[in-house]
């Protein structure tokens, strides 16, 4: 299993933060691939999602679907289809630094497994191996959910700031 860890500390309300992670499908206007959501419950347990994708010449439908919640505290997540990948995001106060009223640490986690991949569940173009595509697209993953994580603070934030975050993309351990 591979994983990218992204950590931040937001100046919002932990619930705050936390109610707004609730809205998964707003992400789409975060990422450069992730193209439309659709949204099948109310963000809690249960609930799927129909995630497109669009990179260079490929299209993709991730499906996904809400496991658990602890309120205000963490949101986990799985892939239930071509991939094996699983995540969360946690939210934690945490003690603000001078000149902020209130901090709320939020990380961002995903573990996939790339060999779990699958020929017949990506369309690829001709003489195009699975093998090449997962390559390219491990980058993509630590950019993307930067990315993420950089328009979240924004947005919760109201204003754009410079963000320190903590990428760590080390293997998961056994």
């Amino acid at each position: 299993m591979e994983r990218v860890e992204v950590t931040t500390v937001v100046y919002a309300d932990r619930q705050r933060v936390y109610e707004f992670l609730l809205d998964f499908p707003g992400y789409a206007a975060y990422s450069e691939h992730l193209t439309d959501v659709d949204q099948r419950g109310d963000g809690g347990p249960g609930t799927r999602y129909d995630l497109q994708f669009a990179w260079w010449k490929l299209t993709y439908t991730a499906h996904s679907k809400v496991t658990d919640t602890h309120p205000p505290e963490r949101i986990d997540w799985r892939i239930t289809k071509d991939i094996d990948a699983t995540g969360y995001w946690f939210v934690d106060s945490v003690d603000p630094p001078e000149g902020e009223d209130v901090a709320t640490q939020v990380r961002f986690l995903v573990e996939y497994d790339a060999d779990s991949a699958t020929v017949g569940s990506i369309d690829l173009p001709r003489f195009v191996s699975l093998s090449w595509v997962v390559e390219k697209v491990k980058p993509k993953i630590r950019s993307e959910a930067t990315r993420i994580v950089e328009r979240v603070v924004v947005d919760l934030e109201g204003q754009r700031r410079r963000v320190d975050l903590d990428v760590d993309t080390s293997p998961r351990d056994p």
